[in-house]
């Protein structure tokens, strides 16, 4: 490097520019994540010797040590300001690297993030689960602490929250707050979802359901009687419940979707897109939602195995506050706020949705 460098230096300039993320790679310049595109932000690429020592600026000794016998580790850290970061250190082709995902230090309210009031509503049900759902870095985590974030300032119940890392500190208003982490706190999610229920829980926040075991302590758990909030990497509700029943044994599968049936409330599925601004530029992100709520028809295709059927109860489920993802994109581009591109990249059937586009044309 021409100049010294150091990782205080690079978080500022990620909150300075707005960015999501912060990419540190041995013979790059260090890159930001901004409106969802990759941005240098110096012109010398780092050495292997920089990227080490930046690395090794935000590290235990222990975390080193992970990365060493595991070949990454996963942890947070706080800027001076208190902004937090979410940090993932890996080893690729032997050289050190880095990628810090900023945590918004304000949350949004859920109309801000732009869903409906009978998501709101959910959030005051004694028990059942609830799924937010999507892919790395589609919000999901903002979305999850702003609905527990309503929870304590409206409910007065016992919230124990379960992160690898935590990411967002909760500060206990009306609700009193737990927040567990994963390998520092606890061994593992399954273990301390079992350990919560005998921690007087309301509500539970599970980070990831990431295996079997975490999957069905979290159902276990929405069936006696607590609120059960969790998150999979899936697009989609349907595909969000076959993703479920199929990581269990063929011979346990009808028994999990009776007991889908019966425990689940809501599937939240979210992507975020770049924002038009009106100039037509890029100003943000914002997010686009498929929302189905639990009603009789949706529990009977989860206990028949008809998820097939899904999309059309989402698409007649407008007065549950369902939508379907397709149904948001149109609506975000109608209203100038996402490229037609982004429309017909991101949609699950673009078809149909550039058939809609073509009836609107030819109506007006």
């Amino acid at each position: 490097m021409a100049t010294e460098i150091t990782m205080k230096d690079l978080l500022q300039a990620t909150i300075d520019e707005g960015a999501s993320d912060l990419h540190v790679r041995a013979l790059m310049p260090p890159e930001l994540r901004v409106h969802g595109e990759l941005v240098a932000i110096a012109d010398e690429p780092f050495t292997d010797e920089d990227t080490y020592k930046l690395c090794h600026e935000i590290m235990t000794p222990e975390q080193a040590e992970e990365v060493e016998k595991n070949g990454g580790a996963d942890f947070a850290v706080s800027h001076e300001d208190g902004t937090r970061f979410r940090v993932s250190v890996f080893k690729e082709r032997k050289r050190w690297g880095c990628v810090l995902r900023m945590i918004p230090s304000t949350l949004l309210s859920l109309e801000k993030i732009g869903l409906p009031d009978t998501v709101k509503e959910l959030l005051f049900k004694p028990r059942g689960l609830i799924l937010v759902t999507g892919p790395t870095g589609s919000g999901k985590s903002t979305t999850l602490a702003s609905m527990l974030d309503l929870i304590n300032r409206e409910r007065g119940v016992h919230i124990i929250t379960i992160e690898d890392p935590i990411e967002f500190y909760h500060t206990s208003k009306k609700s009193l707050v737990t927040q567990r982490e994963v390998g520092d706190d606890v061994p593992s999610f399954a273990e301390a979802i079992r350990r919560a229920l005998r921690q007087d829980p309301d509500v539970i926040l599970v980070g990831e359901m990431r295996d079997l075991e975490t999957i069905s302590a979290a159902i276990t758990a929405a069936e006696t009687g607590h609120l059960v909030f969790g998150t999979l990497h899936t697009t989609g509700a349907a595909e969000t419940v076959d993703r479920i029943v199929d990581a269990f044994p063929t011979n346990q599968q009808a028994q999990i979707r009776t007991q889908l049936a019966a425990g689940l409330q809501a599937v939240i599925s979210q992507i975020l897109l770049p924002k038009l601004g009106p100039d037509g530029e890029v100003h943000g992100r914002i997010a686009a939602f498929e929302i189905m709520t639990s009603t009789d028809a949706i529990r009977s295709r989860i206990r028949d195995n008809k998820t097939n059927m899904i999309k059309s109860d989402l698409q007649t489920g407008a007065k549950f506050g369902m939508i379907t993802l397709d149904a948001c994109l149109l609506e975000h581009y109608r209203n100038g706020y996402i490229s037609y591109d982004e429309l017909i990249t991101k949609s699950q059937d673009p078809d149909t949705v550039v058939a809609k586009l073509r009836e609107e044309m030819g109506q007006k």
